[in-house]
C-alpha cells in the first residue's frame, strides 16, 4: 500500500477541523499572543488634531519667508495643554513635541533655528516651507480604518495599535484545548527513577511547549499503560477535559503492543490515514473521535522523541493555527531557501527531515549542514538544530553548495 504524502497528510487534517474554536472578550493587556477572531476598527483618527513634531515656535510660514524675521511670542502650547487662541500677523507660539498645533499656524520652527530675545519675541533664522515638522490630524489612521485583521496572532506592536484605536479589549480566539497521552510502560516521569527497562518520557513537555508557542493550551493527561484498559481509562479522562484535539504519543505503529488504534476505533475513532511517506513520523496517525460535547481532532504521534516533534511541527501546529482561524495555516510552518554546506546521498522514496544547522554567511542565502547522523531517538542532535532540512522523495544526490529548503526552528520552537 503507498504511503500518503506530506502534504496530502496536511491537507487532511486540515480539511477535517470544523471550523475556528469560539471567540472571547479579552483585556488588551492579556492579548499578547493571542489570535483575533474579527477585524479591529479603529475608534478614533490619530493624531486626532495636528500636531508639532518638534520642539520650536508654531508660526505662520508667510510669516517667515523672509529672514531674519522677529516674531511676538502670544503663548505657549504642550502636550495635553493646547494654546487655545489664534495666531495673527507676525506671531508666534512657543510648542512642544505632540502638542496641538494652534489655530491658523501651518508650520513649525525647530528651537534650533531661532533665538528668543529677551523682550518676549523670537528670532527666525530659517524659512520653513508650510507643513513643516506638523504631523497632520489623521497621519496614522483614521476612525473606521480596520487596521488589525481577524486570525492575526497579535504581537506587541499589534497591541500597542489597539491600544491607540482605543480599544480596552479584544475579540481573540479561546485558545484551543490540545490533550497529551504518552503511552508505553517503559516511561516514568522526569525525577522518577526509571526502571531496568524504563526511559524518562520528554515527549509531554516538548509537545506541550510547541502546543503553546502555536497559541493552545496544553493538557497533560499522563501516561497510559500498554494495555486495552488503561489506554481507554486515560483516553476517557482526556476526554473529559473536552479538548479540540488528542495527542497520543506512541502505540500507533504495528508491533504487539501497539494498541492505540486498536482501543480508539473500539469506542468510535473514524481514522482519516495511518503511516505516510515521511522521515522521521511514518506511523503518524489521524482521525476524528467523538467527545463530550462535540468531535475532536486525533493525532497519533510516534513514540520516538524526534519523530514525535517532526510531526508535531508538521500537522500539529498547523491545526492549532487552523483552529485559531490562521488563513495561512494550510500552508504549513514557513519554508526558507538555504544553500547545502556539505554533500547528500540520494533520498529514497518519502520525503525526509534533517536536523541540521545554519552556519554563518554574508549573503542572504543561509548555509545549512545537516548533522551526519539522523537517527530519530537523537534529543540532543535537535536540541542543537537551527533547521529541518527538507528532501523531496527520491532526490538525487546533492553537492554542498546547491539550493536546499528548510525549515527555521526558531520559527516554531
Amino acid at each position: 500500500m503507498a504511503l500518503l504524502p506530506v502534504s496530502d497528510a496536511l491537507a487532511q487534517v486540515l480539511a477535517s477541523i470544523d471550523g475556528p474554536v469560539p471567540e472571547e472578550i479579552v483585556p488588551l493587556a492579556s492579548c499578547h499572543g493571542r489570535s483575533l477572531a474579527r477585524d479591529l476598527v479603529a475608534k478614533r483618527t490619530q493624531p486626532p488634531f495636528a500636531v508639532s513634531a518638534m520642539d520650536g515656535y508654531a508660526v505662520r510660514a508667510a510669516d517667515c519667508a523672509t529672514i531674519p524675521a522677529t516674531l511676538t511670542v502670544i503663548g505657549e502650547s504642550a502636550a495635553g495643554r493646547g494654546f487655545r487662541g489664534d495666531i495673527g500677523p507676525g506671531e508666534a507660539v512657543r510648542i512642544f513635541t505632540g502638542a496641538p498645533l494652534p489655530a491658523s499656524a501651518d508650520a513649525i520652527v525647530i528651537q534650533e533655528d531661532t533665538q528668543a530675545l529677551d523682550d518676549g519675541r523670537v528670532e527666525i533664522h530659517e524659512a520653513p516651507p508650510v507643513g513643516h515638522y506638523v504631523r497632520p490630524a489623521g497621519l496614522d489612521f483614521a476612525k473606521g480604518d480596520v487596521l488589525l485583521e481577524a486570525g492575526r496572532r497579535l504581537d506587541a506592536g499589534d497591541i500597542a495599535l489597539a491600544a491607540a484605536m482605543n480599544h480596552a479589549s479584544l475579540p481573540v480566539r479561546r485558545k484551543p484545548r490540545v490533550a497529551i497521552i504518552a503511552t508505553g510502560d517503559e516511561l516514568v516521569l522526569p525525577g522518577e527513577e526509571p526502571g531496568p527497562d524504563q526511559i524518562v518520557a520528554s515527549n509531554i513537555y516538548a509537545l506541550a511547549a510547541i502546543i503553546t508557542r502555536a497559541g493552545g493550551e496544553a493538557i497533560d493527561c499522563g501516561i497510559a499503560r500498554d494495555t486495552r484498559e488503561d489506554v481507554l481509562r486515560v483516553v476517557e479522562a482526556a476526554r473529559a477535559a473536552e479538548p479540540d484535539i488528542l495527542i497520543t504519543l506512541g502505540g500507533a505503529s504495528v508491533g504487539a503492543h501497539d494498541l492505540v488504534q486498536e482501543t480508539l476505533t473500539g469506542i468510535g475513532l473514524e481514522l482519516g490515514f495511518w503511516r505516510i511517506a515521511m522521515r522521521p513520523g511514518k506511523p503518524l496517525m489521524h482521525g476524528k473521535l467523538g467527545g463530550k460535547s462535540r468531535d475532536m481532532l486525533f493525532l497519533g504521534l510516534p513514540g520516538n522523541p524526534v519523530s514525535a516533534m517532526v510531526c508535531a511541527i508538521l500537522f500539529l501546529a498547523p491545526a492549532i493555527r487552523a483552529l485559531l482561524g490562521d488563513p495561512q495555516a494550510p500552508q504549513g510552518p514557513p519554508r526558507h531557501p538555504g544553500i547545502l554546506g556539505v554533500d547528500l546521498k540520494a533520498n529514497d522514496k518519502r520525503e525526509d527531515y534533517m536536523r541540521a544547522k545554519l552556519m554563518p554567511r554574508a549573503s542572504a542565502l543561509a548555509i545549512v549542514e545537516p548533522f551526519a547522523r539522523q537517527d530519530s531517538s537523537m534529543l540532543g542532535h535537535l536540541a542543537r538544530a537551527d533547521a529541518l532540512v527538507i528532501r523531496a522523495p527520491h532526490a538525487p544526490a546533492a553537492k554542498a553548495g546547491e539550493p536546499v529548503e528548510f525549515i527555521r526552528l526558531a520559527d516554531i520552537f
